[in-house]
């Protein structure tokens, strides 16, 4: 019987894995799942129900252990991930990673398993011990005489065993992967394996952490105070964008996931408080690329008595000290660019932006005019896209990529703008600017509309949008216009998507990259 039929037979009779009867099993699967029968017949329990008291991470003892003299040593237990071995007659030696790091340990038989016990040590460690395994370790530290910090084990506990095997990373002498786990699309679908074998990932998601840490602690500072809105909204708004619908049973209405939290931030704002964030998991029914996730996180951020010229000037002092505290310098590497976050950030407004680009003034061009533009430019239009939708498609086919620094853009029309306060200065325009780095936006802000029978009109416009086909409009929302009819003061608002942030702290080329587990396709199963 050949190894393939023999895998494919132990499989169809593994009570352990019905779900997987039929389908077959590789040699190395099959191995694992023997080796799980027979610690088991040993004694030994794969899934212990025991806590396992580890004194020291990897770090730890890589640091407390470093300089220490030799009658200083001290006796350490540590659990992690076995990640390789090599066997050598009565002695081996291991590594252990755990989420600080690696770790090498010692095996001496005679000392592990003295006595009559020699052959449990063959059993366990040489058989039925497997790359992946979670192991529990206790011993001595020591230095081997190459001068690297090991322990020199002398109890080894199994904590949980690995019934499928790790992919096999290759390293050069400097480190660099030349044969690894390095797919997309089987690194973002099974981000665990990912974490395992490619540490410099778990990097990039601590990174990410500290990054939020850093903007609480800036914004906790300043007396803001953090704040959770509803995520399921009976009515959704605060953005321009297609929501996911569904229904919730005992109240027999429809709900949506929010695509924006920024009207019952607004809200609170009435309620007398001058200063609320919240880190929002927003839910838009778009597209997908290596800029968009349907599931994204959306800082927003709100204070009363301030306006967006304040608001630039906040985000240049976050943006600034969040590079130097994460990196120590503002100048920052992000793909192919050097991307510098000190302050200030060059400020041009939306039409100039755009004129400079068609050599055009497109201030006082009407929707026909701006229709024919984009046709030049071989920009896709449709007959739902009004005046606003077509300088919005203009600026982001022409002038968005080219903006690599950080851009301050200034002054948008009152069209496409429903929610910020009309300019104080320029009729027809609303004081907004978005933050465009790395050719793509980072941020969006207003001086809030605080007017309720402006808001109104605004709103009504936006259904007239809506009934002209466009998919993104906004809806009229009621309660929230009663909120501004008992008053909100002047407020400077803000939006800062996390992901897109993370991406330029971590120097990620895609979005999939600094989230956990993006959206996928449903897996295939061929065959």
């Amino acid at each position: 019987m050949n190894q393939n039929n023999s895998s494919q037979e132990a499989s169809q009779q593994d009570p352990l894995f019905p779900h997987r009867q039929g389908l077959g099993l590789s040699e190395q699967e099959l191995h694992r799942r023997q080796a799980l029968n027979q610690l088991r017949a040993l004694g030994i329990d794969p899934y212990p129900s025991a806590a396992f008291h580890r004194t020291h991470s990897t770090q730890d003892i890589h640091r407390d252990f470093k300089d220490v003299e030799v009658d200083s040593w001290s006796s350490v237990s540590l659990a992690g991930r076995l990640m390789s071995r090599r066997i050598m007659g009565k002695a081996s030696f291991a590594e252990l990673q755990d989420s600080t790091g690696r770790l090498q340990v010692y095996i001496n038989r005679d000392e592990l398993c003295p006595g009559d016990n020699k052959d449990l040590y063959n059993e366990v460690f040489k058989k039925h011990c497997d790359i992946g395994d979670w192991v529990g370790v206790r011993g001595r530290i020591f230095r081997t005489q190459v001068g690297e910090i090991s322990i020199h084990v002398e109890e080894f506990v199994f904590l949980s065993k690995a019934l499928r095997p790790l992919p096999v990373v290759k390293r050069d002498e400097q480190g660099r992967v030349y044969d690894g786990f390095t797919d997309p699309e089987l690194r973002y679908r099974m981000r665990y394996v990912d974490l395992v074998v490619n540490p410099e990932v778990r990097q990039v998601f601590m990174l990410r952490s500290r990054m939020i840490e850093l903007m609480r602690q800036f914004f906790n500072r300043h007396g803001y105070l953090e704040v959770e809105t509803p995520v399921l909204q009976p009515m959704y708004g605060g953005a321009s964008a297609r929501p996911f619908k569904t229904h919730h049973h005992t109240l027999d209405m429809p709900l949506y996931l929010r695509i924006a939290n920024e009207l019952y931030l607004k809200r609170l704002i009435v309620g007398g408080f001058e200063g609320v964030y919240e880190f929002a998991r927003d839910f838009r029914n778009e597209g997908m690329s290596r800029f968009h996730n349907p599931e994204f996180t959306m800082l927003e951020l709100y204070v009363a008595f301030q306006d967006y010229h304040w608001m630039m000037h906040q985000t240049e002092a976050l943006l600034e000290e969040m590079a130097v505290a994460l990196h120590q310098q503002t100048a920052l590497k992000v793909g192919p660019h050097t991307i510098d976050f000190k302050a200030p950030y060059r400020r041009v407004t939306l039409y100039d932006s755009i004129s400079e680009k068609v050599g055009v003034q497109v201030d006082d061009l009407d929707e026909t005019a701006l229709r024919q533009l984009a046709q030049k430019y071989r920009i896709e239009t449709d007959v739902s896209m009004g005046r606003a939708k077509l300088l919005d498609a203009l600026f982001g086919e022409l002038v968005e990529p080219n903006l690599i620094q950080p851009t301050f853009v200034t002054d948008y029309p009152v069209e496409m703008s429903p929610l910020a306060k009309v300019h104080r200065d320029k009729p027809g325009l609303v004081e907004r600017f978005e933050l465009i780095c790395n050719g793509k936006e980072l941020a969006n802000a207003f001086s809030e509309l605080n007017d309720p029978l402006d808001q109104r009109d605004r709103f009504e416009a936006q259904l007239a949008l809506g009934l002209r086909g466009d998919p993104e409009a906004m809806m009229l929302d009621e309660d929230f216009l009663r909120a501004l009819e008992f008053g909100m003061p002047p407020t400077a608002g803000i939006g800062i998507g996390i992901d897109r942030l993370a991406m330029m702290m971590t120097n990620s080329a895609s979005i999939q990259d600094v989230l956990f587990f993006p959206q996928m396709r449903p897996e295939r199963h061929d065959g």
